[in-house]
């Protein structure tokens, strides 16, 4: 015989938070002005090691169990000093690279005009797609299919992801519900930067961001392009 039915309502366990950073490399030695989007050999300034170290300090007080970072040299040597704070490996992962762009390896200059040349007209022609590089569907769901994994490995804390400017910037679009087309002059993604995703399961909750290399900014060269 069966007691009494229990009416007492059913303990649940508390739904965890993890939080993925998406942290944008630092200022990259490019004085030629190349647009140098995925080619290698472009290695942080001395201005860059210490916007990485500026990160690295950021991170001193989270709690990251997980650390991510694109193939480039820039986003490595921009994750180094964190990986070696917090005795982590780095976890090279190709779904965080630089935006495929058309225009690579040519040099550009602020206000040069070199944009406004018929010969690349054909190129622009569609802004929303992007026409000149990877459509923003594409770096969408590879940056959101990498978070997705960084969150699950590092479940209940926080992972850190070292990628580039257009890519967090994108995934920052989706978390928000923002349009992909926009002015590339107002990304809100400074060198160093950190854009943080909580996930509560598998949905972004909210998203922060900061600037941990603030006071470095305005010295620094932040109009390359493929950064």
């Amino acid at each position: 015989m069966s007691g009494p039915a229990d009416d007492r309502p059913a303990s649940s366990s508390p739904v965890p938070r993890t939080v993925v950073h998406l942290l944008r490399h630092g200022e990259v030695h490019n004085p030629a002005g190349i647009l140098y989007g995925r080619r290698p050999n472009f290695h942080l300034s001395e201005l860059g090691v210490t916007m990485a170290e500026r990160a690295a300090g950021f991170f001193a007080a989270h709690n990251v169990t997980h650390l991510v970072s694109s193939p480039l040299e820039r986003a490595q040597e921009t994750a180094a000093p964190t990986a070696a704070g917090l005795d982590l490996e780095v976890h090279i992962d190709q779904r965080v690279l630089e935006a495929g762009n058309s225009f690579e390896g040519q040099t550009f200059g602020v206000g040069d005009g070199a944009l406004w040349h018929p010969s690349v007209w054909w190129r622009l022609r569609n802004p929303f797609q992007p026409s000149w590089g990877e459509p923003y569907a594409e770096i969408a769901a590879r940056m959101l299919a990498a978070a997705a994994d960084a969150r699950d490995a590092a479940l209940g804390h926080e992972a850190v992801i070292v990628s580039h400017q257009l890519p967090v910037w994108i995934a920052r679009c989706v978390a928000e519900g923002r349009r992909f087309v926009h002015d590339p002059r107002r990304r809100q993604c400074a060198l160093a930067s950190v854009t943080s995703l909580t996930y509560v399961d598998d949905n972004i909750e909210s998203v922060a961001y900061n600037e941990p290399a603030a006071d470095l900014l305005a010295p620094a060269d932040d109009q390359q392009f493929g950064a």
